[in-house]
């Protein structure tokens, strides 16, 4: 099975108050060999960027109302006249409010969704396929099914 990559490069804000904050690079990242998934690179001038993982039902819910909870929170609103998705993120390093345009998100989002709708995301894990080849018989299972149920030469006697 072919996969895709659906990705997308902007520019979310890192709110650091009401008033104040900074623009940082991200990149959106789907791939149907983990469709359930959406993946997000923020480049924040390290070496190493940060990447968060989270389910990708979660940010298509949060697009449209309130939704999640524990590390990972996502809701809609107005910022000065703009509509935006916040994304509140928490980890043992520390806390990120980060705002990212509507727009933007939901255009990316169709285009998962466009690769693989929702309810088909098992589809692309081939788990049947995985468990089919798991379960089929070999020819070794014929051997050792003869040899389990042929009486011994001792039973013959």
């Amino acid at each position: 099975m072919q996969h895709t990559v659906v990705e997308r490069e902007l520019e979310l804000k890192l709110v650091l108050s009401p008033e104040r904050s900074i623009p940082v690079p991200a990149r959106l990242t789907y791939r149907t060999d983990d469709p359930y998934a959406v993946h997000i690179t923020f480049h924040i001038g390290s070496d190493h960027p940060v990447d968060w993982t989270f389910a990708r039902e979660l940010l298509v819910e949060g697009v449209f109302r309130p939704c999640g909870q524990g590390d990972v929170r996502i809701w809609p609103t107005k910022y000065e006249g703009r509509s935006v998705v916040l994304v509140a993120l928490s980890s043992p390093d520390g806390d990120a409010l980060l705002e990212a345009p509507s727009s933007a998100v939901s255009a990316w989002l169709e285009r998962t969704l466009r690769v693989v709708p929702p309810g088909a995301e098992s589809e692309r894990l081939g788990i049947d396929d995985g468990l089919a080849g798991l379960l089929a018989r070999t020819p070794a299972d014929d051997v050792w099914l003869r040899d389990r149920f042929r009486p011994s030469s001792d039973e013959s006697s």
